[in-house]
């Protein structure tokens, strides 16, 4: 199952299911992504995940540069939803820029981060 999420500026967030994974793959677009968008965005990420939870939730930001606030308050909405239905969520893909924006927030203290979706699956296999 994949679900594209489309904002008014074409960008999107996908979600796809492997297994009992889920595994949401925004696109670039989201590093501009204005906070009147992040309620439509937020819906659109987070009904597949209330309808059918999965046991985990991977967030690749392989194609992400960077983000800010906006992006960050729907990456906790996410968090909160999946801990609230017992799973995990981690990162992947993240870049050194974000990366640096995680550990300044203590946001790399909730979340696993791997260096690639792969990496990621199999931890989450185990």
């Amino acid at each position: 199952m994949s679900t594209p999420a489309s904002s008014s500026k074409g960008g999107v967030i996908q979600i796809k299911r492997q297994g009992d994974l889920a595994i949401i793959i925004p696109a670039s677009e989201v590093e501009t992504m204005e906070w009147e968008l992040i309620e439509q965005a937020a819906e659109i990420v987070l009904m597949p995940l209330k309808r059918e939870p999965p046991a985990a939730v991977i967030v690749d930001l392989s194609q992400v540069s960077f983000f800010g606030s906006v992006f960050l308050s729907l990456l906790l909405r996410c968090h909160k939803l999946v801990k609230q239905q017992g799973g995990e969520m981690v990162l992947c893909g993240v870049s050194q820029r974000a990366k640096e924006l995680l550990e300044v927030t203590a946001l790399d203290t909730i979340w696993a981060i791997y260096n690639t979706r792969e990496e990621a699956i199999q931890a989450l296999s185990i």
